[in-house]
C-alpha cells in the first residue's frame, strides 16, 4: 500500500510539474504573438495607400481603381 501511495504523490508532483511548463510556455507563446502582431501592425500601416480617391470623372470617384 505504501508504495502505492508514493507512486500516487510522485504521479501528482510530476503533473503538477508539467503543467506549471507547459503554463511558461504558453505565455511565451503568446507573448511572441503579440509582438508579432505588433509588428505586423505597424507594418501594414506603413504601406496604407496614399492615393486619394478622385473628386471628379466618372472613374475613380468612389473606389480607388489605381492599383
Amino acid at each position: 500500500m505504501d508504495t502505492s501511495v508514493n507512486a500516487t504523490v510522485g504521479t501528482a508532483v510530476a503533473l503538477q510539474q508539467f503543467n506549471a511548463d507547459q503554463q511558461a510556455q504558453t505565455s511565451l507563446l503568446k507573448q511572441a504573438l503579440d509582438t508579432q502582431a505588433s509588428q505586423m501592425e505597424q507594418l501594414m500601416d506603413s504601406v496604407t495607400p496614399q492615393n486619394q480617391l478622385a473628386t471628379t470623372g466618372t472613374v475613380g470617384t468612389r473606389i480607388n481603381t489605381v492599383a
